[in-house]
């Protein structure tokens, strides 16, 4: 078993998941780590008291496997979370993604070009099975305060499907939204509680 592996299993023997493992040249090791997705709840986030369970069993657990480094980093992904797992992708269903392609697959006679890789849009579920699809339109973006007329014809909607292992890289688009990111289109939201707490006791 490779210390990678050795990582992953600590981490998930934890109660989280394995989000990302980087090394940088300067002796950085990075480990990025995520709350595991229970369908129909809403999504927990990893706490300051979770990074520090996980990084002293890592630290223990390196020193056995006697990898080096020079710092352990251990944290929660950002808003540009990376995809690699199918169920990562059924977690963010109808959320804004980029995609990253190992091949491109335009066509000529199509709204794609011949050598494009990169594609943003709504994450969908695929018509085949392990298949997923982004949808998106290539139609600037409205303007805030901008009026729109109904009579304007529906803009045209472009859609790409695709299997994990065609892709180079997924991640969520890093869209910065002070409401806060909107739940998945198979999320529940969970009801609110007519209670305030009372933050004095």
């Amino acid at each position: 078993m490779t210390w990678q592996a050795s990582v992953e299993q600590t981490v998930t023997g934890l109660g989280y998941d394995l989000v990302e493992i980087e090394r940088s040249p300067a002796g950085l090791l990075r480990i990025t780590i995520d709350m595991p997705h229970v369908n129909g709840q809403p999504d927990q986030f990893v706490t300051v008291e979770d990074c520090e369970v996980v990084t002293r069993q890592l630290q223990f657990l390196l020193e056995v496997e006697q990898v080096d480094y020079k710092r352990l980093e251990v944290g929660s992904p950002g808003i540009d979370r990376p995809l690699r797992h199918a169920a990562d992708f059924q977690r963010f269903l109808g959320s804004e993604i980029d995609v990253t392609l190992k091949q491109p697959i335009g066509a000529t006679g199509t709204g794609i070009a011949v050598n494009r890789k990169k594609f943003r849009g709504t994450l969908e579920l695929g018509s085949q099975p392990d298949s997923w699809q982004i949808v998106w339109s290539d139609a600037p973006p409205v303007k805030p305060g901008q009026r729109v007329s109904k009579k304007r014809p529906p803009i045209p909607m472009q859609a790409m499907e695709f299997t994990l292992a065609e892709i180079r890289e997924a991640r969520l688009a890093p869209i910065v939204d002070f409401k806060g990111r909107k739940p998945a289109a198979n999320a529940e939201v969970a009801p609110l509680v007519d209670d305030p707490v009372n933050l004095q006791e």
